[in-house]
């Protein structure tokens, strides 16, 4: 019943992910503020990565109800925190050293953290979901990934335009812009008021501060 909400988030947009190792030589301001950026974003892209492989295992159709509950509630919440610390990254670096620099870095941090307030609005839904009636569930969890379609595809306008021209290239460049690969799935528990999700993963558990 999980599976199409597994879909939907492989399929999502997620800053950075689709830069490439490679790119031109770019002004060394411009590679300053990049590797100002991708330092702090790396440890936020695994708890992105290990979320999803959390909800990717948790797909199989005898899965109960409660457990899938329990699973996605958690990697929504821990999406929704790496989004939010994401939009800190970028806002704490300050403006590119590129032209409409000021305008690119405000547009990209406004989506970042709309993003992160579109994943704690999932997690409020699948925390409302009935679990005791399979079929209502799984309605339910259509739904949320009706849902997540919705923001995988909208409102990444801004964020293709910090990936493009000088400051795209200069991010390419960085190891930390670098789509990592999820080490360990998070916990399933929910994490505890005001707290970063844990994860197993010491890549992941790096970021608990954010």
């Amino acid at each position: 019943m999980n599976k199409k909400l597994a879909a939907a988030l492989s399929g999502g947009a997620v800053l950075v992910l689709t830069l490439s190792g490679c790119s031109d030589d770019s002004d060394n301001k411009v590679n300053d503020w990049a590797k100002k950026v991708c330092d702090q974003v790396q440890p936020q892209l695994q708890k992105i990565a290990n979320a999803n492989a959390a909800i990717q295992q948790q797909t199989a159709d005898n899965s109960k109800p409660a457990d899938v509950q329990q699973t996605d509630s958690a990697a929504f919440q821990q999406i929704s925190q790496a989004y939010k610390a994401l939009g800190s990254a970028v806002e704490s670096a300050g403006a590119p050293p590129v032209d409409d620099g000021e305008t690119t870095q405000r547009e990209a941090v406004k989506e970042l953290n709309a993003s992160s307030a579109a994943y704690a609005d999932l997690k409020t839904k699948v925390d409302a979901l009935d679990t005791k009636d399979q079929a209502k569930f799984a309605d339910g969890l259509k739904g949320v990934a009706d849902e997540l379609n919705k923001i995988s595809t909208n409102g990444d306008q801004a964020l293709k335009k910090l990936q493009s021209g000088e400051v795209g290239a200069a991010m390419a460049k960085q190891k930390g812009c670098q789509k990592p690969k999820a080490s360990a799935p998070p916990a399933s528990a929910p994490s505890a008021p005001g707290g970063a999700s844990t994860s197993a993963s010491p890549s992941a558990s790096a970021a608990k501060e954010s």
